[in-house]
């Protein structure tokens, strides 16, 4: 299934003029009320692939400058070099505040190329995460909700997690700031690049099993998105190795069901402490 999943339709933007696009953010994608960030990022990697000549994210980094909230939203994007194989630009969403004044919101610099004109020359030492079978593996409504606070986005998502990474939902967290499971849409959508921006932002933070609670906000955030996905669930790694002053980093790996490495991410984030 594509192009017409709840992914497609409510990450859609409308060209209201070159390099201008509207949006209503839905509440479907939220956390804790926000809008979640990998979600933000496809929103402006839809625009971006419009705008520029060649259609798909290679390397997309975005600063979260404010929480976005749903409803209205602006995007507008700026084409900052193209050539022949690569395209260069940079989006920025804007939302009101309540008392009427512009804020943005996140702002992204990204190139663009095609993926399907790369070669097949590959050559690599990374291997792809040891997940159980997903049936063997636990979702949301697999037990009770661990965090207080509902989240939308878990609706919208077919999330299966390594029973190695869950002791933070049974109150025993592993210390070991890792978190692995199988992703996809819920409603059956097979992955393709924009969606990959969605999928290394979409698991329970790895601050959950280092034995920390609460929202973990994202401060910026790159994805290189390596290949086109072949049809099938991911498996996604999430990996942190060092919480410090108050942030800590979450490197990302998403795997297609042919073991190819299709996306990698590393993004920083903020963490509440005590």
């Amino acid at each position: 299934m594509t192009g017409d999943s709840e992914f497609d339709r409510d990450s859609a933007v409308v060209r209201r003029e070159p390099g201008v696009y509207d949006i209503d953010l839905s509440d479907g994608w939220t956390i804790f009320g926000a809008v979640n960030g990998g979600f933000l990022l496809a929103v402006l990697g839809r625009a971006l692939a419009d705008a520029l000549p060649h259609p798909d994210p290679f390397t997309i980094s975005a600063h979260y400058l404010t929480a976005s909230r749903p409803g209205p939203a602006v995007v507008r994007t700026e084409a900052v070099r193209t050539g022949r194989t690569l395209s260069t630009g940079q989006a920025s969403l804007f939302q009101y505040d309540d008392e009427g004044d512009e804020v943005e919101r996140i702002r992204v610099l990204a190139s663009y190329g095609d993926l399907a004109t790369l070669p097949d020359d590959v050559r690599t030492t990374a291997t792809p995460p040891a997940i159980p079978p997903l049936e063997q593996c636990f979702g949301p409504d697999d037990g009770p909700a661990p965090v207080d606070g509902g989240s939308a986005i878990a609706d919208r998502l077919m999330i299966k997690l390594d029973p190695a990474t869950l002791g933070w939902a049974l109150g025993a967290p592993s210390g070991k700031g890792q978190m692995r499971a199988w992703f996809g849409l819920a409603d059956g959508r097979d992955a393709d690049p924009l969606s990959l921006l969605l999928a290394v932002d979409a698991l329970p933070p790895t601050a959950f099993e280092i034995g920390l609670k609460g929202w973990v906000p994202t401060v910026e955030l790159t994805v290189h998105v390596r290949h086109r996905p072949a049809p099938g669930p991911l498996r996604v790694s999430v990996t942190t190795r060092n919480l410090a002053g108050g942030f800590l980093e979450e490197d990302a790996e998403v795997w297609d069901s042919e073991d190819r490495l299709v996306a990698q991410s590393r993004q920083l984030a903020r963490v509440r402490l005590g």
